[in-house]
């Protein structure tokens, strides 16, 4: 038992970073992030019969619609839209049981899902950079003086650079979480930190935690969203299978995995916290340590929910300086964008093709210029304007042979 709860540790290490910047992007709490984590890695272990090494954290692709969401209805009813979110992954999941595997490839080939994701990570591209340079997400107001702030990010992105490629071992899977710690050090020695609200904390506190409201704007809006992380969702269960020698396609089968990460999701909706995903650091990690024990990531998600009421811990986590998230966003973002265009490239769509080119080329338009459909005071855009568009193009145009 100690050394799963050691190498559990390890494996919250190596998704920490992204665990926690998800929130502090999107204005959610980091405790309530880690502390949903936990929660949703031991219900996903509980549907999937303690099969699986995956740990389960905060997911990227709903960065964006999260935003929107507070922005524009407040955290409570864009809440409401995550728990409908995962309600589409068990849908999607019973789809799987009673029609196979195949039914997700046909609904969602590659031509819908490459374009989609790279929307996602285009989208934010914006973000990424105003706060680079010392701004508000939105670049409404200055946070940092901006020489100040590109000398912290330009550091944190060379960091997470350097040691996402020339890293070895385990610190290769760490790369965000070295971008933080160089550009917090930096931040520190440049006068930027406020320590403040780490005094003002105490050390064991409740984390902020926030119940749904139900919204039909934010549920409408939030839906579609979940079709890319569902489909990426398949690549990480073979991914895992691959690492560990085992089709989890099979067993314990694809719709019990989706339906776990679904369920995970409406968990973390129900407390305040963002969607849940199965994370490529852990896999890489289950793969570097050849250790394929799932109650690994039970004890890292235990060890997840016990730091969530440390309050000073949290507190720490909000000092961070918005520079240093947007240097590593840079980065991140951009990975995004990346794999969605490895979706196509590996999956050889032929943008020869009218079909396919159409639906890429109007959907990447879509998501990047900003278009918006609405009637009254409901309005779709965004990922969730590109789901729904790529879907209806796939099957409503008709196929032309290359």
């Amino acid at each position: 038992m100690p050394q799963q709860i050691l190498a559990g540790g390890q494996m919250l290490f190596v998704a920490f970073g992204a665990l926690v910047l998800m929130p502090l992007i999107t204005g959610l709490d980091p405790n309530v992030a880690l502390f949903t984590a936990g929660i949703g890695t031991l219900l996903f272990h509980l549907v999937t019969k303690g099969q699986v090494p995956i740990f389960l954290a905060s997911s990227f692709a709903f960065v964006a619609p999260i935003a929107y969401g507070i922005q524009t209805w407040g955290i409570p009813s864009t809440m409401s839209g995550l728990f409908v979110a995962g309600l589409v992954y068990m849908v999607m999941a019973y789809a799987v049981k009673l029609r196979g595997v195949d039914f997700i490839h046909r609904l969602l080939p590659p031509v819908v899902v490459g374009p989609v994701i790279m929307v996602i990570g285009l989208g934010l591209a914006p973000m990424a950079v105003n706060m680079a340079i010392g701004k508000s997400g939105d670049g409404s107001f200055v946070l940092i003086e901006h020489n100040t702030a590109l000398i912290i990010s330009i550091s944190a992105l060379l960091t997470t650079l350097l040691v996402s490629t020339l890293a070895k071992g385990v610190f290769k899977l760490v790369p965000i979480f070295a971008g933080v710690i160089v550009g917090y050090t930096l931040s520190f020695f440049l006068g930027v930190l406020d320590f403040s609200p780490i005094a003002a904390s105490p050390w064991l506190s409740m984390p902020q935690f926030v119940a749904p409201e139900w919204n039909w704007h934010a549920i409408l809006f939030m839906i579609p969203v979940a079709i890319a992380p569902a489909v990426e969702h398949v690549g990480d269960i073979l991914a895992i299978s691959n690492v560990t020698g085992k089709d989890f396609l099979k067993k314990p089968g694809l719709q019990r995995t989706l339906f776990g990460d679904g369920l995970a999701t409406s968990a973390s909706s129900l407390f305040g916290g963002p969607p849940n995903t199965t994370y490529s650091e852990v896999t890489g990690a289950v793969m570097l340590t050849r250790n394929f024990n799932p109650k690994i990531m039970m004890w890292a998600a235990v060890i997840a929910i016990c730091l969530a009421f440390v309050g000073k811990f949290g507190a720490v986590l909000q000092t961070i300086p918005v520079a240093v998230m947007g240097g590593i966003m840079i980065l991140l973002f951009g990975t995004i964008a990346s794999v969605g265009l490895n979706t196509l490239i590996r999956h050889q769509v032929d943008l020869s093709n009218a079909k396919n080119l159409c639906i890429v080329s109007v959907t990447l338009v879509f998501g990047i210029g900003g278009m918006a459909f609405g009637f009254g005071s409901f309005s779709l855009q965004g990922v969730s304007l590109c789901g729904l568009i790529a879907i209806a193009m796939n099957l409503l145009l008709p196929k032309i042979k290359s």
